[in-house]
């Protein structure tokens, strides 16, 4: 009986009416098979009578392609394969006929039901001779091809294959027994090692049967690790495998016996779907512990992995080598490389929608382009996943994307704390030179291990102090208190959340601080600095997940026909081989978490941070690349701050001068903090007054019975929230009555957070000191990063582009986002006196008070096929920039962006609701300053492809050389690769990129948005309709008509002043002035 296909029909035809709805059809008899389909594959369709009057004047339907599913009624009826074939038959001219599997077992091939083309495999019991057989009678298109699957079914056929398709394997060596003599091998077994044919094994190898049905896979360890096995098997409930004291290989039966892979404990699963399409798994490995981790549902967990290039390539030779266009194989990741280790054959994905869709299209494709025309069936080839993406610019001209690259800042983190004392005890130095400190004389420790060491101490000197209150111990019992309780944080070490660091001071402290006591020792001493906090909170990760799902939309298929599912087609390119997408961070903890969630939003993954982490991002070391490591830097640094010091210890209103000096370039962002600030210690006084009143309003709650067990944002006591505020009110106000300025960012990013997160205590005058202290930080924060025209070592990296789109993503510290701004604010890319639309992007930057949480800079590159490869029109570069997440100030001051949008024409009819999360600037930006003229370039299509192939014309990698040159230096200096998010001009055009904006209004539906907390601020209605986790503004294009010939020019010039003005520091060139980079 048959029933309608309901399942998804993204991506395929649509328009039909009822009647042309396909049918699922279960396979006939003989009796059924002479009326339907003995007619050239006919669809065998039911319709109700009244449904019959309708056609009795129209023409008879159209040829029809009947794709047969020979299988066994398990695996043909199984979840994944139902989920592929309901979308398979939304194709207008596929009908799909399941074989019964008492046909398949009982009837000969001659009664099976016909097919065009017929997708079948072997498994259990499954008679895959008569398969062979029909298909030789039929003669339907196979996309498994029968015959190869006897090989498959013998891993030493597999391994044979693999080895002349020149694909890497693990070292083996087959042993083959004769049933009837099973002694006379070539088989010597010892202690330790076993030897195969000459071929010497030690422990640990593994020992698998030549039939790839059987499971029973030993694994072998040396006596030095306890000897034994590990008896893997299929799984059976929550177990895989199961530890042996049995040391000895088994006696009867052929095996190969090949080298144990080192793969830290994880499997990779690779799914083909014909040569151009991969999807990747990781799980835990079965001879790991033999527990199968499974979710809440019981399934078992698998995480998402990114193919190297390489993989990508030995995915599509197993395919065409076993001919099987949907394929499984195992690959092991061990000692830099990837080793193939089995072959699964026909093998589908579980539980992962996005494969359904992408599996169900590329085979519905490959099927039409195959029988199409044989049927004289009207079908053209549609874009599919590996085609060109060709997406609109932000000027209009449709142009093919190649290249999108950006710096994000990291999300909401909780205020960074540090702690410092000296320390004196010999345990402590013998730690120091435990892990190498007095080689450079610093030592930082951020392992677990070595965190649990300097705990053990702490609690060790307590103790004693405990004791014996006259024991000889110098360490002061409030710091190793405060050390301790630090350390004790959480319950467990992480090593992305604290360190600690230690100097070695030849002459003890040099001076004392409001931390250390007055009196000063005697003799070398290490300096103990303890850092924790700067975690990124729950807000933080929602952040960064919305906008890598914003992201999503700068790809083919995120828009138009896809809105209903934003993205689609980023997540299939994420599984094709066309592409290069990385992931880049630095190795602070905040900033790796960032782009973890941030994948994880790009690339609709699922369940916690930590494995996406491990397996999406690459750390990017960012010591030396802004020279923070050279003497010349800091001693350029140093300079610096004293100036500003100088300046900001002035009891007097800001002078003419001081107005040159801290902003010499009119920026309105200084000039109205200063405005604001006017006499800086008078300022200071308020703000430590505030702080005194913001202490002793916490003392006050702490008192309080009621406030006992009050539990702030993130765990956070009311304790731990007095001692940062206090840490802050010693520390910034010294001995001598001044003000330490290098304080002044740390009690914005603490009145900040609270501001935000912990509204609801209500605390009097916290907004006023967050205008005060945000007003000085606006002052200091800059100059500390954009005073000096150094840029620092820049290394050229040659890297061809071969794929046609490379996705970067990095995220990086505010140091990072400043310096890189800054080149391109002052570093010449343009004139700004020459370039309308460049001097409207650096009055918009000059007006940006601050680059908070989640800022952006993004660079795209789009390439025009039909322009000559010499010509300064094939290449489009277009520059983009959002100061990230909103403030919780009033936004009526917030500075007018340079008017470009995100704004697709499907979107312009829509109106936003008012009961949405609309938080983006509600469109009054989009009238703001006019735009310069951008590259005008005819409309016509830039895809060129060989039809006789598919394949596309992919231009000289030398032409693309040197962006990705540039792209390499843009992070050798100031981060690491990265990629990013766009906008586009709000000319009534479609463009490609993803609009967090219209995401948040199409999506708004979603999320009920919940009353605002006590005491909590306008702004802070944002993403999810979470109230404490504030929204982020859209992307602002600074400049759409660059030419790749202007930013290779550019940044040339900039790496030849920064080798120049290195040099030039080098030999004792003149001091830094204060003024822009």
């Amino acid at each position: 009986m048959s029933e309608p296909c309901d399942g998804p029909g993204e991506g395929y035809e649509e328009g039909r009416d009822d009647r042309d709805v396909p049918w699922f059809v279960v396979g006939c008899g003989d009796d059924e098979q002479d009326m339907g389909q003995m007619e050239a594959g006919m669809k065998n369709e039911k319709f109700r009578e009244e449904d019959m009057e309708d056609y009795e004047d129209e023409s008879p339907p159209d040829r029809q392609i009947v794709v047969g599913i020979c299988a066994m009624m398990k695996k043909s009826n199984s979840k994944p394969m139902t989920e592929i074939l309901e979308r398979l038959c939304k194709f207008d001219y596929i009908n799909v006929v399941i074989f019964p599997e008492e046909v398949i077992l009982e009837e000969p091939v001659e009664k099976w039901p016909l097919c065009d083309c017929l997708i079948s495999f072997h498994s259990k019991g499954f008679p895959l001779d008569k398969a062979v057989e029909y298909a030789k009678l039929r003669n339907p298109l196979l996309l498994n091809d029968l015959n190869m699957q006897y090989f498959i079914q013998d891993r030493r056929e597999v391994y044979r294959i693999l080895q002349e398709e020149g694909i890497e394997l693990p070292r083996y060596a087959v042993l083959n027994r004769d049933p009837d003599n099973p002694e006379e091998c070539n088989l010597v077994e010892a202690e330790d090692h076993v030897e195969v044919n000459g071929e010497v094994f030690p422990k640990p190898f593994v020992e698998k049967p030549v039939c790839a049905e059987d499971h029973n896979v030993y694994i072998y360890y040396p006596t030095s690790a306890g000897g034994g096995s590990q008896r893997l098997f299929r799984k059976i409930g929550s177990r895989s495998s199961v530890y042996s004291p049995e040391s000895n290989v088994r006696k009867t039966g052929s095996y190969i016996y090949e080298e144990f892979m080192p793969t830290d404990g994880t499997d990779v699963k690779v799914y083909t779907v014909g040569p151009d399409y991969a999807h990747a798994e990781a799980r835990k490995s079965p001879a790991l512990d033999g527990k199968v981790e499974r979710d809440i549902e019981g399934k078992e967990i698998r995480y998402p992995v990114m193919l190297t290039a390489m993989e990508k390539l030995v995915a599509r030779k197993v395919c065409l080598a076993f001919k099987q266009t949907v394929c499984g194989f195992d690959l092991l990741r061990a000692n830099g490389h990837s080793f193939v280790c089995d072959v699964n054959g026909f093998s589908f994905v579980k539980n992962s929608m996005k494969y359904y869709d992408d599996c169900a299209k590329v085979l519905g494709n490959m099927v039409m382009r195959e029988l199409a025309p044989q049927f004289h069936i009207p079908w053209s080839i549609p874009m599919e996943a590996e085609d060109i993406p060709i997406v609109p610019t932000t000027s209009g001209t449709m142009m093919e994307l190649r290249c999108v690259i950006a710096i994000i800042r990291h999300g909401d983190r909780t205020p960074k704390q540090k702690m410092k004392m000296e320390v004196r005890h010999p345990l402590f130095f013998e730690l120091f030179e435990k892990y190498g400190g007095y080689k450079s004389g610093k030592l930082k420790l951020k392992k677990p291990k070595q965190l649990q060491e300097v705990l053990d101490i702490a609690r060790l000197l307590l103790a004693e102090l405990g004791q014996h209150n006259d024991c000889e111990i110098e360490e002061k019992k409030s710091k190793l208190e405060q050390l301790k309780t630090v350390l004790e944080m959480y319950g467990h070490f992480s090593g992305i959340n604290r360190k600690v660091q230690l100097t070695y001071l030849r002459n003890g402290q040099p001076k004392a601080s409001s931390e250390e006591e007055d009196c000063k020792k005697d003799g070398p001493s290490l300096l103990l600095v303890l850092k924790w906090g700067g975690e990124l909170t729950p807000a933080g990760r929602v952040q960064a997940e919305e906008l890598g799902r914003a992201f999503r939309c700068m790809y083919p298929g995120g828009q138009g026909d896809y809105a209903g599912f934003p993205g689609c087609g980023l997540l299939r390119l994420h599984s094709t081989y066309r592409h290069d997408l990385k992931i880049y961070a630095s190795d602070e903890g905040r900033v790796q978490m960032t782009a973890a969630a941030f994948a994880k939003g790009l690339l609709a993954l699922e369940g916690e941070l930590t494995p996406i982490l491990v397996q999406m991002v690459k750390s990017a070391n960012m010591n030396g690349l802004l020279d923070s490591d050279s003497d010349s830097l800091t001693d350029c640094q140093q300079k610096v701050k004293a100036r500003l010091h100088e300046i900001m210890q002035k009891c007097q209103d800001f002078t003419e001068e001081d107005y040159r000096k801290l902003a010499p370039s009119g920026s309105p962002s200084l000039v109205n903090s200063m405005k604001v600030i006017q006499d800086p210690v008078k300022t200071c006084d308020k703000v430590y007054a505030l702080i005194q009143s913001l202490n002793s309003q916490i003392r006050k709650r702490l008192e309080d019975p009621k406030s006992a067990d009050l539990q702030l944002y993130h765990s956070e006591t009311l304790e731990l929230m007095l001692q940062r505020w206090s840490k802050l009110e010693r520390d910034f106000r010294m001995k001598n009555g001044r003000y330490d300025i290098s304080k002044i960012p740390d009690i914005y990013d603490c009145v900040k957070y609270d501001s935000q997160h912990n509204a609801s205590l209500g605390l009097e005058d916290t907004l006023e000191l967050f205008r005060l202290s945000r007003a000085l930080a606006d002052i200091v924060i800059p100059q500390e990063y954009g005073i000096k025209r150094q840029l620092g070592h820049v290394h050229r990296h040659r890297c061809a582009l071969t794929v046609p789109c490379h996705f970067f993503f990095s995220t990086f510290s505010e140091s990072h986002v400043h310096s890189l701004l800054s080149v391109f604010r002052y570093g010449g890319l343009l004139d700004d006196e020459k370039d309308q639309q460049w001097k409207q992007a650096m009055d918009y930057l000059s007006a940006v008070t601050e680059l908070n949480y989640m800022t952006q800079i993004v660079i795209m590159l789009y390439e025009d096929n039909n322009k000559d490869p010499s010509s300064e029109e094939r290449f489009h570069v277009e520059l983009h920039f959002s100061p990230g997440v909103k403030g919780c100030e009033d936004e009526e001051n917030v500075p007018l962006g340079f008017g470009f949008r995100p704004a697709s024409s499907e979107n312009q009819d829509k109106k936003p609701n008012q009961g949405s999360l609309e938080d983006l600037s509600q469109d009054q930006l989009d009238q703001a300053l006019p735009l310069s003229e951008p590259i005008n370039i005819q409309r016509r299509s830039p895809m060129i492809r060989n039809r006789k192939t598919g394949s596309m014309e992919v231009p000289d990698p030398v032409v693309l050389d040197t962006l990705l040159f540039h792209v390499s230096f843009s992070f050798a200096c100031y981060g690491s690769l990265c990629s990013g998010l766009f906008s586009a001009s709000a000319l009534g055009v479609s463009c490609s990129a993803p609009n967090l904006r219209d995401y948040v209004r199409t999506h708004h539906h979603l999320h009920r948005k919940p009353p605002l907390s006590p005491g909590s601020l306008p702004c802070q209605i944002g993403f999810e309709g979470c109230s404490m986790v504030p929204s982020i503004y859209p992307l602002e294009t600074l400049h759409n008509s660059l030419s790749l010939k202007q930013v290779d020019e550019f940044l040339s010039k900039v790496c030849e002043s920064s080798s120049e003005a290195h040099a030039k520091t080098m030999r004792g060139g003149p001091a830094a002035t204060m003024g822009c980079m």
